[in-house]
């Protein structure tokens, strides 16, 4: 072992003290016994190997790629044992790790018998860290034909050279089981205590991992550059920033004071959080778990180049699938089916995207996430050139609890899953990695399938766009009021249809195009065309839900809002029935009624 160095066995039995206690404070203890023994120069290496990782995910790095059997022969190889006798084992002991420390224990009583032993001139020396990590990075590394004997050999290896500990440890971290219990947290801790000399320095070493989520990198820098050189740290395009996260409230009264009286209300969208990324022509798409997911959206890297006007920029957004033909927003599900298309280009067709972004937390060298939220949505909106698909966030800023409920329920008519609340008074920092008040969310805390169709009227249609231009692409509809012999409007379905209903809808609709709302409809939304109360169609949706624009039991559940169907579709033109035969609103209060025992039950 050279200075620069640590013998692994130090590695391996700090782990298996930290394996036989639960307290932190004592896991602690051993870790700062540990980055006392650690050169600076591999602090990083002993890191990732307790975190059970070679590298962080976002780097988009190989995986070891070596599954059990594989890892059975390269320990029945280096135990020279039968890989029979080590299935054996694995039955008896369930653990392939504990079945390499037994073996490695038998070979060392016989006299160390193993690949050695065809190697009189080898001399055996103490496995070091940077041995074993370079080795497993080597077997990552290994690509193409071959690479899985090649990955077998090196293991068997390196599994060789080890002590009965340390084959444990080894095993177990190639099968991604490693034990260790030690959480980020708790090595933040220990590398405040060794290299920021105290836990003052805590907060700097976390907001350095929050905005470069690599732990090993933030110990490097910090163990040979100090303190100082954390806090210099800000974003870098290319590496993604820990999200900051919101909790949850219900009251709208309640959340306004917890964010500070006045506030931004956003909606909060059905979709893909996304961190987007540019420096020059380069663009990198992040996850909410920091998932390089760039490859997915190859239009979203178009909307990026197009539409993001500085050179380098960090922005966060949500990225959502909607309906060509209608505009209409589809729920996150659509979006997910992309994600399984093996051809994204397909998927693109299939399942467009806009974004809609909320934040703005790097431009032009300059970090944004200590300022407030105010001044980083200036920001976003002064770099953003906004278009159909990328664009900003609807949002209001208001501080009434009334104001608030009422965008609610705009949000979730049209599409979203509720709304943000922002705070906007001069704390209101991006806090990377954390959650907290000032971001709070309020969306609906169920999901309640809507399992039975109902059968509504056509009062009103909108015109197509795009595949659906020169017929309609949407239909508004109505479910009949027997009290007062009206029809109230639900829902604007715009699914469902197959090319020859959409072929078919301007003949249908002709004989009952009016120029003027119907006397009998009771509607608040406007359609391009008004229809005379008399085609009903069955319709299914996603769940009932209350909706400031529709006017089916308007004030009946709650002041100001009707009942109205989220994610409406259409089934089939029901010929048998007459307007006075769909769907009551009395019928749609019961359901939405059933709905609400249901979800409390």
């Amino acid at each position: 072992m050279t200075e620069n160095d640590l013998d692994f066995i130090v590695l391996t039995e700090t782990v298996d003290k930290i394996e036989s206690v639960s307290a932190r404070t004592q896991m602690t203890v051993y870790l700062v016994n540990l980055f006392k023994q650690t050169p600076p120069a591999i602090i990083d290496k002993v890191v990732y190997l307790l975190q059970g990782r070679l590298w962080p995910d976002w780097k988009g790095l190989p995986e070891l790629g070596v599954g059990e059997k594989m890892l059975v022969k390269a320990i029945a190889i280096a135990m020279h044992a039968r890989e029979s006798e080590v299935e054996e084992l694995l039955k008896k002991y369930g653990d392939l790790g504990r079945v390499a420390e037994v073996l490695k224990q038998r070979l060392s009583r016989a006299g160390g018998i193993g690949l050695l032993a065809y190697m009189p001139q080898a001399r055996r020396e103490r496995l070091t860290v940077s041995k074993v990590y370079d080795t497993l990075a080597r077997i990552a590394m290994v690509q193409g034909e071959g690479s899985k004997d090649i990955k077998i050999k090196l293991l068997a290896g390196l599994l060789t050279e080890a002590e009965p500990k340390e084959a444990k440890f080894i095993v177990r971290f190639v099968e991604g089981r490693l034990r260790v219990g030690v959480g980020d947290a708790t090595l933040m801790d220990a590398l405040a205590i060794v290299y920021g000399k105290g836990a003052h320095a805590r907060p700097v070493i976390e907001r350095a991992y929050n905005l470069r989520p690599d732990l090993g990198y933030v110990a490097k820098l910090l163990a040979t550059q100090g303190l100082e050189a954390l806090k210099k740290l800000k974003p870098q395009p290319g590496v993604p920033i820990r999200p900051m996260l919101a909790e949850r409230e219900r009251d709208p009264a309640e959340i306004l004071r917890k964010a500070g009286g006045r506030a931004v209300v956003e909606y909060k969208y059905d979709g893909e959080r996304a961190q987007i990324h540019r420096s020059g022509d380069k663009i990198w798409i992040f996850s909410r778990r920091l998932e390089n997911i760039t490859h997915m959206y190859p239009d979203v890297v178009e909307y990026a180049l197009k539409h993001l006007r500085s050179n380098e920029a960090i922005v966060e957004g949500e990225i959502v699938a909607y309906d060509p033909e209608t505009g209409a927003l589809r729920p996150f599900q659509e979006l997910m089916h992309r994600r399984r298309k093996h051809n994204v280009h397909v998927a693109m067709k299939e399942i467009p995207v806009r974004v809609y972004l909320f934040d703005l937390l790097y431009a032009d060298g300059e970090d944004y996430t200590d300022k407030p939220f105010l001044e980083r949505r200036r920001k976003l909106e002064e770099v953003v050139e906004e278009s159909d698909v990328f664009r900003i966030a609807e949002y209001i800023v208001t501080d009434s609890p009334e104001e608030l409920e009422r965008f609610f329920l705009k949000a979730i008519e049209d599409g979203a899953e509720g709304v943000m609340v922002k705070a906007i008074h001069d704390k209101a920092i991006y806090q990377a990695g954390a959650r907290g008040w000032l971001w709070i969310k309020y969306k609906r805390d169920y999901k309640s399938e809507m399992t039975d169709t109902v059968d509504l009227v056509v009062v009103g249609a909108f015109y197509g766009r795009g595949r659906r231009a020169g017929t309609y692409g949407a239909l508004l509809m109505a479910a009949y009021n027997p009290d007062n012999n009206t029809f109230e409007t639900v829902c604007k379905v715009g699914s469902g249809f197959t090319d020859d209903d959409l072929a078919k809808l301007p003949e249908l609709l002709k004989p009952y195009i009016i120029p003027n709302k119907h006397p009998r409809v009771v509607a608040e939304m406007k359609p391009d065309v008004w229809v005379e109360p008399a085609l009903v169609a069955e319709i299914i949706g996603a769940e009932l839900t209350l909706s400031p624009i529709h006017t089916c039991c308007r004030g009946q559940v709650k002041p100001g809002t009707g009942i109205s169907i989220r994610f409406p579709r259409f089934i089939r033109w029901r010929t048998d029935k007459g307007p006075e035969d769909a769907t009551t609103t009395q019928e749609l209060l019961e359901m939405y009624k059933r709905q609400l025992r249901k979800i409390e039950a």
